[in-house]
């Protein structure tokens, strides 16, 4: 099929290099010149792993193109993806002013029958939104279907789980529009759900609320477990093994960010005061996660005393491993308070230092872990990429500060080999110091 995807950012661009690699005839548009000139270098614009060779190879093989004529994309494709940015305002809606513009641009390019598809994560009603913004602007009389085809994609996994999800929705009008999208998702084998467009919406809102409100659940379980000496670590995994439950998304630690469970959560919230049915139980889990790197900076401040004048190094900048991602990660929520508090921050992370040094100039940046704890006081896991669960605690106390103190805010270390290295140790929701 020939396929056009508007928007290259996140989502957009993994769309279209995966149905690329499916076979598909696909062309990228955006109005970035610099991000579509450096796209048709091979220069990709953010870190996800395999991106890059999925991209090259179907750019090589003559199934992927990138341009800024998005009008000349739509006249020449079948089905148009729009995967644009949807941020969020600051009353907790969602910012449809991207979605607008392309499904205007849309309207006013179309030449035949298209099907276009709600890629970008959008509340519900946004379909019709859509269709009638199209249909508004087109110059001809030619039927548009437009479809809500949510992703799934977690940033550190995307290509895999593009190209093995778990299920397929696809919120589709009628019955022929439905075929189209299946037929065009039939070769990854993988369960599809079809249904109807203001449904599909829902899922995706449903989807990531209920994981952020796990995370929040076991977050507020940890800081129980604190205060009567109980260990998270093993009450989830007692918790996990139900199969009822699933041990996904039950991991404590300082809480959750990135680019989807902060904004869909105050969306889904939003809407559902909007239509006086408040998700209480939501709006819980939003007040956990706002609190819980906060709460991290006080078990140092109440371990350490003082913390101006400290110096502490803070391995993990990225919201999770496997991506430079820095939107709403609990890392920089927590270097601000801490310098706030007077500390002095040096910071290491895999991939993402480039982008930090934008948002965080005043903290000083290291080439790895150790160069990181270098005289520190304390040092501060907030990220798990894999290359911090390996680290020697040994050599880590020879460069450190005497006295010092490792506050893990992932719990990826056994508290007694820390501590039998010389240091005091402190995770969430695990026994406290003595």
């Amino acid at each position: 099929m020939n396929i056009a995807v508007i928007g290259v950012g996140y989502v957009g661009l993994v769309t279209g290099a995966v149905f690329a690699e499916l076979g598909n005839t696909v062309i990228c548009a955006d109005s970035d010149d610099s991000k579509i000139s450096d796209l048709k270098k091979l220069k990709m614009p953010f870190y996800e792993p395999g991106l890059e060779e999925i991209v090259s190879r179907n750019v090589e093989d003559g199934r992927l193109f990138f341009t800024t004529d998005a009008r000349n994309a739509v006249r020449g494709s079948e089905i148009i993806f729009i995967a644009v940015g949807t941020p969020p305002m600051e009353d907790g809606s969602t910012d449809l002013s991207h979605v607008e513009s392309v499904a205007r641009m849309i309207g006013e390019a179309i030449n035949e029958y298209k099907i276009v598809v709600n890629k970008s994560t959008v509340p519900v009603g946004t379909g019709d939104f859509v269709k009638n913004i199209i249909d508004e602007c087109k110059p001809v009389d030619v039927d548009v279907e437009v479809v809500s085809n949510p992703e799934f994609l977690a940033e550190g996994s995307a290509i895999s789980d593009a190209l093995s999800p778990d299920r397929i929705v696809i919120g589709a009008p009628n019955k022929r529009v439905a075929m189209k999208l299946i037929e065009l998702y039939s070769v990854l084998e993988k369960p599809m759900v079809i249904t109807s467009v203001r449904s599909a919406e829902m899922i995706k809102y449903a989807s990531n609320s209920f994981l952020a409100t796990k995370v929040s659940f076991i977050n507020s379980i940890a800081n129980l477990c604190e205060a009567v000496g109980a260990d998270i670590e093993e009450v989830t995994r007692g918790v996990g093994l139900d199969e009822r439950i699933g041990g996904r998304f039950l991991r404590a630690g300082i809480g959750y960010g990135g680019s989807c469970f902060p904004k869909d959560t105050e969306s889904l919230l939003y809407v559902s005061k909007k239509y006086n049915e408040e998700i209480t139980i939501l709006q819980a889990a939003t007040e956990v996660n706002r609190l819980q790197p906060l709460r991290f900076v006080k078990k140092a401040g109440d371990a350490m005393g003082d913390l101006g004048g400290k110096t502490i190094a803070v391995l993990g900048l990225s919201f999770k491993p496997g991506t430079d991602d820095l939107r709403e990660s609990c890392s920089l929520v927590i270097i601000r308070e801490l310098l706030a508090r007077g500390a002095a921050i040096r910071a290491y992370d895999p991939m993402a230092m480039e982008k930090c040094k934008k948002q965080l100039p005043d903290i000083t940046y290291c080439s790895d872990s150790y160069d990181a704890a270098s005289g520190a006081d304390a040092l501060m896991v907030l990220t798990e990429w894999n290359r911090f669960k390996q680290l020697n605690f040994n050599k880590l106390k020879e460069v450190m500060a005497g006295g010092a103190v490792v506050f893990d805010g992932r719990n990826i270390y056994k508290p007694e080999l820390v501590r039998r290295a010389g240091f005091r140790y402190y995770g969430v929701g695990r026994e406290p110091e003595m």
